[in-house]
């Protein structure tokens, strides 16, 4: 504790992102990352852009990028917000559209972070409980709310929503914003994007970091209508007024151009990902229906985190939640084929000795 932190500081609990150990031979299954490497496109123009123009200032507005990304899902470019990956566009959302004195809700088991900016944006939560199935149960969502944020697919469950209940969810809060955080939404599930027309409180969240293997990068962006946009970028503007670089523009825009590049790695993770779960049922674990580029898990006779633990002993790293509901349950990303065979006959070598 410093006695030069403000009360503020002291009161918070911050995010604590995935572990990045440097162990030989690692099998790194804990953060998410895409398996591949981005877009040779995307490789090319980031050193292409690092040449003299660097002395300038990038562009403020990403214009370029901005209207590919709208031209994707048929939005012009004053519906897209830009930012240091999706973390920072939800930081930006928060402080822009939840304070309002009333909690805002978001499910029990989701992305720890909005509990952080609810703190660092002294806001008031309620954690609204996933059910039973560990699925989120939109009905749970009346009632007087300051704003509602819900992961689809969800992190860490790896569970989705369909369209039709993202509208009840909208329907339920007209006056409210309902952001949906589509980190992962390529790999399996619908995207809210489609319904920004249609909706003037809806805001859909999303990243390069994941489906387009830019994690890097640190590219994020969000769908919504001009007035949820200006809202973001009058925050945006108060706090970084130039927070992608060149380097990040030009990266970005040219993975959105390479679609066939895009399209084959996401159906390399879908597919690896069905070959996992089949893998793990056989192993006798429960493994919830993903769409995303991770698989939930937990074995009914094994701890978790002793599970977590002696994968760890073998270098194989795999997300453990410390948590009420989440303590008995793994959080496992799909690797490449090598690293997920590596992880099932580890898990089978562990279950052996233990029976």
């Amino acid at each position: 504790m410093s006695r030069f932190w403000s009360p503020l500081v002291h009161s918070l609990t911050p995010y604590v992102p995935g572990e990045q150990p440097k162990l030989a031979d690692l099998v790194k299954l804990n953060t998410n990352e895409l398996p591949c490497g981005p877009s040779p496109r995307a490789l090319a123009a980031i050193k292409a852009a690092a040449d003299d123009t660097l002395r300038l200032y990038p562009d403020p507005e990403a214009l370029a990028l901005r209207t590919a990304l709208g031209a994707r899902v048929g939005l012009p470019a004053d519906h897209v917000f830009v930012g240091n990956g999706s973390d920072e566009v939800l930081a930006h959302a928060f402080q822009a559209f939840f304070s309002h004195g009333e909690a805002v809700l978001f499910p029990d088991v989701t992305y720890s972070f909005y509990k952080v900016y609810c703190g660092l944006y002294a806001l008031p939560y309620r954690l609204v409980p996933l059910d039973a199935g560990m699925k989120l149960v939109v009905d749970d969502y009346a009632g007087p709310c300051g704003g509602v944020v819900i992961a689809n697919p969800n992190a860490p469950t790896g569970t989705a929503l369909g369209l039709e209940d993202i509208r009840r969810l909208l329907a339920l809060h007209p006056d409210r914003v309902v952001l949906v955080d589509e980190a992962y939404v390529d790999f399996g599930a619908e995207s809210a994007a489609a319904l920004v027309r249609d909706y003037p409180n809806l805001l859909v969240v999303q990243t390069f970091s994941k489906s387009r293997a830019l994690a890097g990068l640190r590219v994020g962006f969000a769908f919504g209508q001009p007035e949820l946009i200006e809202g973001l970028t009058r925050v945006k503007d108060s706090f970084n007024s130039y927070p992608l670089d060149r380097l990040a523009q030009a990266g970005a825009l040219a993975s959105v151009e390479d679609e066939a590049w895009f399209t084959s790695a996401v159906a390399a993770v879908v597919q690896a990902r069905g070959v996992l779960a089949q893998g793990l049922e056989g192993l006798g674990f429960t493994v919830l229906p993903s769409a995303a580029n991770f698989v939930y898990t937990r074995h009914s006779g094994h701890d978790a985190a002793e599970l977590a633990a002696q994968l760890r002993a073998r270098a194989i790293i795999v997300r453990h939640l410390k948590g009420d509901r989440t303590a008995q349950w793994l959080r496992i990303t799909v690797g490449t084929d090598a690293q997920c065979a590596a992880l099932l006959s580890a898990l089978r070598d562990i279950l052996h000795r233990v029976s």
